[in-house]
């Protein structure tokens, strides 16, 4: 399996624990971490050239990526703030 990039974890790269308990506490984050990994690995497949999809397309899932990460990270900067 190659390296998806863009996953959580590396966007957050300090934040790993606080991850997991928002996944599990807030299922609003965890409905978003959801769309955000499969939007990612999308992105990734056609990238990878493992599908293919136009440019359009492409820009499309990049510019709902981007807002996936402003609206998860506002909830981790939250969290973190609190913890």
């Amino acid at each position: 399996m190659s390296h998806t990039p863009h996953e959580l974890a590396a966007e957050f790269p300090n934040d790993g624990e606080l991850l997991h308990q928002l996944k599990l506490t807030d299922a609003h984050f965890a409905r978003l971490a959801d769309e955000y990994h499969e939007v990612n690995r999308e992105i990734h497949r056609i990238e990878s050239e493992v599908d293919a999809a136009s440019d359009d397309r492409v820009e499309a899932l990049k510019k709902q990526r981007l807002g996936l990460i402003d609206q998860l990270s506002v909830i981790v900067t939250k969290a973190r703030e609190a913890a």
